[in-house]
């Protein structure tokens, strides 16, 4: 039974981020910790009650494809009910549009307790408001009005569709055409893997498609993005007949089940009515902003799927009687006081809180970077937002997917075998290190593009801050009674790893200048260490916090937290070592490897 960890999500929002860090931000100036901690506790009851019973049900069942189109699994269409009743689909959404302004920071882990709750139904939810948040910055007055009323509010979902059978993340070679019609187009083409692509929560389902105008440029630069209602919606808001647009099947994967990921053609006979939003031959550039939506929202997935793993893994540790210990040798003991299943529960929870503080630091930057009054504040901040979200995006999703399997080997053989629900984990948390662009895709993205277009500067940046708030924070426990030792610890293993992150940035920004083959083959590995040590510091900043504020009703937190930054420190970050070994010398091993030899 999944219980979303408030305590820990509210103390990185309010200690280790703090509401102050948004004070410069005159949209959320009525944002609280108490504001707060009301929406997480509701969202937190709403997971808890309703989205948390359907999960290993939804899994079982599956989604289901009928002529007719989409099923979803018993409860779902209830559970939506519940949701847009509540007020979810707002969250986050413009206020002109019917949706409740609050900050990135917040709505980001809100996000995650519905991950953690249900991974398959978040995903519908999570879809359409990087659609409509596409469509209020690049859609025309009309489309908006018409459209984002009900996407806002629930009543409509949307969708991203991009991917088609000869065309997965090379999108320049999709094949989709869009002829004009008036003041419309005519669209032709099928694709795939689209998911929540259709359904029976709702009433309409609001497509936001890439397709190619005819005559348009061969490659990337061809690609315009057009608005394709499931049903075709009328100049009052009404809807009217059922556009030209089928699913013609459902994938079975590996998890997700309860999420139908489709196949949908497009115009079998007279075309699909599509509008086109914004300017012709920009669709690929306006897509981006669906797709760093999603990437960040994906890279909660990896964590927040880790995190039911390790609720789960905990509570069957601590009632599994299972073998002996040296220090209980007359009596069988629960597994949790074996050393090695400890070992795995606090690599899984250390992880997580760091995971879970990167990713929500690098929400706030977004916030800073669309709301902050000063351009130049602005200015940093989207600059370290766009070069956190591949590192969010690969590394959280990687790592949850090996926490997960960790989840399964505390069980022993039981984690294996579907009914305990561990496996379940296991498969859900697979995807997320695919979709919205693989670990690859990522570390190329910070590599090539994050790192590549202002020669690292943005990287230097944050390695600096980094640096100068870890010395501030060794002058800090140097001077305190309480807690030195382990104030020293965390301190020192965190500067030896910010110095592994500096050495191999340089060594990245030399690898492009002479030879970029070498940065790409050696991409991943950076990426991995990008999000070892940034957390670190993050970990480390944490643990400097809970020692100044042990004691009290919150006491055993606070003490938890002292633990999870000494076995992260200690057991997680060591890591680094590897990935710097690799990031510093293994380029040439694979970038000079002959294919024909692999």
């Amino acid at each position: 039974m999944y219980r979303a960890p408030l305590q820990d999500i509210t103390f990185i929002l309010n200690e280790l981020i703090g509401t102050d860090a948004l004070a410069g931000c005159p949209e959320f100036a009525d944002y609280s910790p108490e504001l707060a901690t009301t929406v997480l506790n509701e969202a937190a009851r709403f997971a808890e009650t309703v989205l948390d019973p359907l999960c290993k049900s939804g899994d079982r069942e599956g989604a289901r494809w009928t002529p007719e189109g989409v099923r979803t699994p018993q409860g779902f269409k209830e559970a939506y009910r519940q949701f847009v009743a509540g007020g979810w689909p707002q969250l986050g959404a413009s206020a002109e549009y019917g949706g409740q302004i609050v900050p990135k920071v917040l709505s980001t882990a809100v996000a995650e307790i519905w991950a953690s709750a249900n991974l398959a139904f978040k995903l519908c939810p999570m879809l359409t408001h990087g659609a409509a948040h596409a469509l209020t910055l690049t859609g025309s007055p009309q489309q908006r009005q018409l459209y984002l009323p009900k996407m806002v509010s629930g009543e409509w979902t949307g969708t991203m569709v991009l991917t088609e059978p000869q065309a997965g993340s090379d999108l320049g070679l999709i094949r989709t055409r869009a002829i004009p019609d008036g003041d419309h187009y005519r669209l032709f083409g099928q694709k795939i893997f689209i998911t929540w692509g259709d359904h029976d929560l709702t009433d309409n389902i609001i497509h936001m498609v890439l397709a190619r105008i005819e005559g348009a440029p061969a490659d990337t630069r061809g690609i315009s993005l057009f608005l394709v209602p499931k049903v075709l919606v009328r100049d009052d808001g009404s809807l009217g007949e059922r556009n030209a647009v089928r699913c013609v099947s459902i994938e079975h994967k590996l998890g997700i089940h309860a999420s139908p990921t489709c196949a949908l053609s497009f115009g079998d006979q007279q075309g699909a009515l599509a509008y086109l939003i914004g300017e012709p031959n920009r669709g690929l550039e306006y897509m981006f902003i669906m797709m760093n939506t999603a990437r960040l929202a994906v890279g909660l997935e990896g964590y927040a799927v880790a995190e039911r793993a390790f609720q789960q893994a905990a509570d069957w540790a601590r009632n599994r009687v299972q073998g002996k210990t040296a220090a209980r040798a007359a009596a069988p003991a629960a597994i949790i006081q074996h050393p090695d299943v400890k070992r795995m529960l606090l690599t899984m929870r250390s992880s997580i809180e760091a995971m879970r503080a990167l990713t929500l630091y690098a929400a706030c930057q977004l916030d800073l970077a669309a709301h902050h009054r000063d351009p130049a504040v602005r200015s940093v901040a989207q600059a370290r937002g766009d070069l956190l979200i591949p590192i969010v995006k690969g590394w959280c999703t990687e790592l949850g997917i090996e926490l997960t399997s960790t989840g399964i080997q505390v069980h022993g053989g039981m984690g294996y075998i579907e009914e305990t629900g561990a496996a379940q984990c296991f498969r859900d948390a697979r995807i997320t290190a695919i979709y919205e662009g693989t670990t690859g895709i990522q570390a190329n993205d910070l590599v090539g593009r994050k790192i590549g277009r202002d020669q690292g500067a943005a990287l230097q940046a944050l390695i600096a801050d980094m640096a100068r708030e870890l010395d501030e924070l060794g002058t800090a426990a140097r001077g305190a009674a309480a807690g030195h030792a382990l104030h020293e610890s965390v301190h020192a293993c965190a500067l030896e790893a910010l110095a592994l992150l500096r050495a191999s940035s340089a060594a990245i920004i030399e690898m492009r200048a002479a030879r970029p083959e070498l940065a790409l083959a050696v991409s991943v590995p950076f990426l991995e260490l990008c999000g070892l040590v940034v957390s670190a510091w993050l970990v480390a900043k944490s643990a400097a916090v809970a020692a100044r504020a042990q004691g009290g009703a919150s006491a055993e937190f606070y003490a938890g937290k002292l633990l999870s930054a000494r076995c992260y420190m200690q057991q997680v970050l060591p890591q680094a070592l590897a990935f710097a070994r690799v990031v510093t010398q293994g380029a040439a091993s694979v970038a000079d490897a002959d294919p024909a030899r692999i």
